[in-house]
């Protein structure tokens, strides 16, 4: 059996791990759920969020990854010999399969938006014109499958070329990029008239604005953009190097998506106010509100498009991590080559991006629970397949997984002091648990 290939560096591997995290949940949809529920007060639980519960959950994908340098079925089987855990692999692959089809949709309207910004077309319309603009574009079955098309070809082409020449290599251009331009952004939005209110009301918790609906919203926030739930960062730390501390890289990634989610608050708010559009401006905020401000400012044109461009790095590199999933899964468990492995996973993730794009226009009449094809998906992977997968994680971790490898990979061996383990086990036996139950209660509606 030839030799596993992993990642060539530190920094490319944490660049992928970072990759895998930050995605649309930072760039799109922290800002709107912020400006939802209270601005600062749901960021402070955001963050708190993130410690008690992102990174456990975070450091016990790693260790189940590392520990035995092995896809997610293999590694089941290997730490948990003669049970049936390994059957949540499963889970975690049609997981990745529906996320991937419906977010490859957006990822698709993300380079309409791109190519119209570069051809000049954002510029020069009215509210309702680009309301309108974004109507026409779902509505068309045509620019939507064809732009949903392009976006997989890219991200299977980056699949292609293996895990340090392709997926290491992107995530390592892609991950500084992405932090050059938000911070060019938020220089600019700072010097935007205004910018001060932006600023208070992501940095000045008004408690009085935070509702127990905002709590529950930031727990679920600070779970689904860390990408978390269905083994993205198992796959990406079973070739990881054993001498890395996965602690420290656990710690890192959650840091920098926090990061990137305040960085793209800091580049939304100023600009929001200094214009006058409602913080709560929601889900269309990226594709119909966004536009009419970059035309508002000096240079909009190259606004417009760095801001595309932005989103559309973010998107690539969590696409790829999760195509990943499955790729590993079939080249390990069922023996293909990597290019036959893609070529299925492609397959698969066409025939459900296509039914998700479809749902806007000429599938439309087809609803499941009174939502189309698109939202479903969306609604399974967020609600079900990720909450299933982070609980799964962390109580097998915290209470099946044994102690002595759990300790080995805390501190390498006994190379490193362990002082987190106390800590982390903890979050990851009770706290982690608890928030995730909380969250589907929240997200399905029964709280």
């Amino acid at each position: 059996m030839a030799k596993r290939v992993g990642f060539a560096t530190r920094l490319g591997a944490i660049a992928a791990a970072v990759g895998s995290a930050v995605g649309l949940g930072n760039i799109w949809r922290f800002p709107y759920e912020a400006g939802e529920n209270g601005g600062g007060a749901f960021i402070l639980v955001y963050i708190i969020c993130i410690l008690v519960m992102g990174i456990p959950v975070i450091l016990s994908e790693f260790i189940i990854g590392r520990s035995t340098h092995s896809n997610m079925k293999a590694a089941l089987r290997k730490l948990s010999p003669g049970k049936k855990y390994y059957l949540f692999t499963y889970v975690c692959i049609l997981g990745s399969f529906v996320v991937i089809g419906f977010y490859s949709v957006v990822c698709g309207w993300i380079i309409e938006y791109l190519y119209q910004a570069a051809l000049g077309n954002l510029s020069g319309h009215t509210p309702q014109e680009y309301s309108d603009m974004f109507t026409a574009l779902v509505a068309n079955p045509w620019r939507c499958v064809g732009w949903t098309v392009i976006f997989l070809v890219l991200n299977f082409l980056v699949m292609s070329r293996g895990i340090a020449k392709g997926i290491e290599r992107v995530a390592s251009i892609m991950m500084p990029l992405l932090f050059i331009i938000l911070i060019i952004f938020c220089i600019n939005a700072l010097l935007l008239p205004g910018a001060s209110k932006g600023l208070r009301f992501m940095f000045e918790p008004d408690f009085s604005e935070l509702t127990m609906k905002g709590v529950l919203a930031a727990f679920g926030q600070a779970f689904l953009s860390l990408s978390i739930g269905i083994s993205c960062l198992v796959t990406y730390a079973s070739y990881y190097k054993d001498d890395m501390s996965l602690v420290k890289d656990a710690t890192t990634v959650a840091v920098l998506d926090t990061m990137v989610a305040i960085l793209s608050g800091v580049m939304i708010f100023p600009a929001v106010f200094s214009f006058g559009v409602e913080p709560t401006a929601g889900p269309r905020l990226i594709f119909e509100v966004l536009p009419g401000i970059f035309q508002q400012m000096a240079g909009g044109y190259l606004w417009a498009l760095l801001f595309f461009l932005l989103v559309f790095f973010a998107s690539l590199t969590s696409t790829i991590s999760l195509s990943e999933i499955p790729i590993t899964f079939m080249i390990e468990e069922h023996k293909m080559s990597r290019p036959r492995a893609i070529a299925w996973t492609a397959l698969f993730t066409f025939a459900l991006a296509v039914l998700a794009a479809l749902s806007f226009n000429v599938l439309d009449d087809i609803k499941l629970w009174g939502k189309n094809i698109f939202d479903m998906m969306d609604y399974a992977a967020s609600n079900i397949f990720m909450l299933i997968g982070g609980i799964f994680t962390a109580l097998y971790v915290g209470w099946i997984m044994d102690r002595k490898i759990i300790h080995e990979q805390l501190t390498n061996g006994g190379r490193l002091k362990g002082r987190s383990e106390s800590y982390m086990l903890f979050c990851m036996r009770y706290i982690a648990p608890v928030c995730i139950v909380f969250i589907f209660l929240y997200l399905t509606g029964i709280i």
